[in-house]
């Protein structure tokens, strides 16, 4: 009876072990293939020894003294390894300057993505998050592209910041490339067209969206991407899925190129590269 107790013991274990083996490498694979940071399958382009800026949130907190926030990983790290891995130099600022609050969620074992991967691993692009430029000391002119990162901190700063918003305006009066992803586009808000009309009115673009807000329970920021942009005259576009966070859905109208989330952040990249005047690679 003994024996049978411990075989049963040692069965039970197995099974167990078996179980979390096939958790720990088959949760991450089955949120792939469900679309959240799919595999980039598109054309890449490079743009040799020219300059990008990420712009990111400085806000870390979810209200008053709520769950910690700030940019979300993938949104900033795809792009960057875009951008230099397409031979671009690239440098990061942020509405205040200095470190970059990082949404704690998004280095989840089974959320992370390759990128991810890399900047965990990679002590130049960490120091450039540990001390981004502060927006007030950038010339954004000086730049090819200007690419703004989401996050749920970036729905606190970026859509009400007036020195964002004038950056922009100058930067894409200079015919320069602006976008982003996910909350990212916010920062185009308060940015102006060479007319000195608002820069998202009537033009195509695309960000999280309303539903996305509802289905993750994150709905006491400031400010919706969906939601203002469309109140600002914006064209808003996306795609949807059982869950938005696994939809994907990218636009360019002109010089302006924008990502519906997370997932977005490579074709972003990509294309903003291409609108820039890169080339295949």
């Amino acid at each position: 009876m003994e024996l049978f107790k411990k075989r049963g013991i040692l069965i039970v274990a197995a099974v167990l072990l078996v179980f979390a083996f096939v958790a720990y490498f088959g949760l991450p694979a089955g949120l792939r293939a469900l679309g959240l940071h799919a595999p980039y399958k598109g054309q890449r382009y490079m743009l040799k020894d020219r300059t990008a800026l990420i712009v990111c949130t400085s806000h870390d907190t979810l209200g008053e003294g709520g769950a910690k926030t700030g940019v979300f990983g993938s949104e900033f790290t795809a792009p960057y390894y875009e951008f230099t891995d397409g031979r671009m130099r690239v440098e990061v600022a942020s509405i205040q300057g200095g470190p970059i609050p990082i949404e704690p969620i998004s280095f989840n074992w089974f959320i992370k993505s390759e990128p991810d991967e890399r900047y965990l691993s990679d002590p130049i692009l960490q120091d450039k998050i540990a001390h981004s430029l502060r927006i007030n000391e950038v010339d954004f002119t000086l730049y090819d592209i200007i690419y703004l990162a989401g996050g749920w901190g970036a729905a606190y700063d970026l859509g009400t910041s007036t020195v964002l918003g004038d950056k922009i305006t100058q930067a894409y009066r200079a015919g320069k490339v602006v976008g982003g992803v996910c909350h990212g586009p916010l920062g185009l808000l308060l940015a102006l067209d060479e007319k000195g009309h608002p820069l998202v009115k009537g033009r195509r673009l695309t960000a999280v969206t309303d539903k996305q807000v509802r289905e993750l329970g994150i709905t006491q920021t400031p400010q919706h991407p969906e939601r203002n942009l469309r109140a600002a005259g914006a064209l808003f576009e996306s795609s949807t899925a059982f869950r938005d966070m696994f939809a994907n859905h990218v636009t360019v109208d002109g010089r302006l190129v924008t990502g519906q989330n997370q997932n977005a952040g490579h074709e972003v990249a990509n294309k903003m590269i291409q609108a820039a005047g890169g080339t295949k690679r």
